[in-house]
């Protein structure tokens, strides 16, 4: 299924992008929760009436999902790829501190989240700065966070604003700029230390299908963000439909 432009017309009047986004986090965290998060974890959808729509992965306490999967019911069989970007970051000198995860039992330790982008977060600076906090500030109380910017009517690059609140510099990492793009984050190390920033990033582009992120639940596990299957499940359940391709006219039609 290819990527659509749900921020303009047709789609913007048929299926206007805020209720198209909450049908996706609901995908994504019915996709989660039917067997891709191991027991102990679940994904709820989240919607904020002025920002982005968002998926919430919670765990037991401060269970290991590694634990759940080492007893032999639940095998681990996806690896994550190399982040393409690894480097040292100091989240304790940044100030400020959503598809989430939870656990079952007692008071839910939030795991992951997963972030729809909506236009007003990439309209003002103070927007983006905002939402750059946020998304930092999952990372400063050990959350992994996966940001995902479908938005065509604005241009700005989120993934730069994050970036350079944590201190890295786009360039540096070789990171070209992407005005629609996906990204998985995550921080290791101890909180008393320098610790590792590594990010997956993926452009994404109109026409073209959406990549599988890894969305990391522990230190030492993770589990495979499919976005083009829950946007596929999205699209048919709202009966979206790719606009036929015209085939080119040829010599013989002229």
């Amino acid at each position: 299924m290819p990527l659509l432009d749900h921020f303009n017309p047709p789609l913007s009047r048929t299926h206007p992008w805020r209720s198209f986004h909450g049908a996706w986090a609901a995908a994504m965290a019915r996709l989660l929760n039917q067997g891709v998060l191991p027991t102990g974890y679940y994904a709820v959808p989240l919607v904020d009436r002025d920002g982005p729509i968002e998926i919430d992965v919670a765990a037991l306490h401060d269970q290991e999902a590694s634990n759940s999967a080492s007893g032999g019911v639940e095998p681990r069989t996806w690896a994550a790829p190399a982040p393409a970007v690894a480097v040292a970051v100091d989240l304790a000198t940044v100030d400020g501190v959503e598809v989430q995860v939870f656990a079952e039992q007692g008071d839910p330790r939030l795991a992951a989240a997963v972030e729809l982008l909506s236009p007003r977060n990439k309209d003002r600076p103070a927007a983006r700065q905002a939402f750059a906090v946020k998304c930092v500030g999952y990372l400063q109380q050990g959350s992994s966070v996966v940001v995902v910017d479908t938005v065509t009517t604005r241009r700005a690059d989120l993934k730069s604003t994050i970036l350079s609140l944590l201190g890295v510099d786009m360039g540096a990492a070789a990171l070209p700029p992407a005005s629609l793009s996906a990204v998985s984050y995550r921080a290791v190390g101890r909180d008393d230390e320098l610790q590792q920033l590594e990010v997956w990033p993926a452009p994404l582009a109109l026409g073209q299908p959406l990549p599988t992120l890894p969305l990391w639940i522990a230190s030492d596990y993770s589990v495979p963000l499919d976005l083009e299957a829950s946007y596929q499940m999205t699209c048919a359940d709202l009966r979206i439909h790719p606009a036929p391709v015209r085939p080119l006219p040829t010599a013989d039609s002229d």
